[in-house]
């Protein structure tokens, strides 16, 4: 490396300072022989010259477009490197990165619509795959109600990976659920009976399509059904008095497991 006064070329700061690049990033292109000083003055200290900085210029551009410090070294230190075929397949990684982008950010929307709506479906795709006795706005009902609770978290990011099929899949769930419940109830099927505590069992397992159910929390659930008019007349439609008994059914089943019913909270 040829000897230099101070004028006769730039310091590691001060083309750190010209490029906007780290004097780190400098010192590390030196050491692994990418863009060296090719001056040094008399006492020890390393400067660029006007071509160091020409090639400083176009590690810069193609450090900006992605392109790692191996293939940009091959690129500048090969006269027979096929320089826009490197840049072609570089804008083919970028294209995909973009696609990457596109989907992450449509999954974002997707869980942020989730989370403030709760459903994800147009009013006539609820009415179609929940029947006419659906009411369009229990899910914001349900959010003003439940919306800072972990249940609600866990129901809405369900609710952001499922379009009509899954949401269908799980109303036919539930609605089996149902006229089992009544059909039970009908044919004299008593609350705490083999037969009544399995349907309790299966509605939790539904249930959990929305989230996971503890049997305190399927008890209050219970008392909702009895007491909230609109629940109330949903089950009451399917079997006159059914969200009474489906109440005692539910209570009866945590009695068994060690629960009150009388004090039971959303735990």
């Amino acid at each position: 490396m040829p000897d230099a006064t101070d004028a006769d070329g730039l310091t590691v700061g001060q083309v750190s300072t010209r490029l906007g690049v780290t004097v780190r990033a400098l010192h590390h292109w030196d050491e692994i022989g990418l863009a060296r000083p090719s001056l040094r003055t008399a006492a020890g200290y390393r400067l660029y010259t006007a071509g160091d900085l020409e090639r400083l210029h176009r590690i810069v551009v193609y450090r900006e477009l992605g392109l790692g410090l191996d293939r940009i070294q091959a690129i500048l230190d090969d006269s027979t490197a096929d320089v826009p075929g490197a840049l072609r397949a570089q804008r083919t990684q970028v294209a995909e990165g973009i696609d990457r982008l596109q989907q992450l950010s449509a999954g974002l929307d997707r869980m942020i619509d989730a989370h403030e709506r709760g459903l994800l479906l147009t009013v006539e795709q609820q009415a179609a795959i929940f029947g006419s006795r659906w009411n369009p706005h229990w899910p914001a009902q349900a959010r003003q109600r439940y919306g800072g609770t972990t249940q609600w978290l866990q129901y809405a990011e369900r609710s952001a990976s499922r379009g009509p099929e899954e949401w269908q899949a799980i109303a036919d769930a539930m609605a089996g659920l149902e006229r089992a419940l009544g059909d039970a109830m009908g044919a004299g099927v008593t609350p705490g009976s083999p037969e009544a505590n399995q349907l309790v069992e299966r509605h939790r397992d539904v249930f959990a399509s929305y989230f996971p159910l503890t049997r305190q929390m399927q008890v209050c659930l219970g008392r909702m059904f009895e007491v909230d008019p609109g629940f109330a007349a949903h089950y009451d439609g399917i079997h006159a008095g059914l969200a009474t008994w489906f109440r005692r059914i539910i209570d009866a089943d945590a009695r068994a497991h060690g629960i009150d019913p009388d004090t039971a909270t959303w735990q």
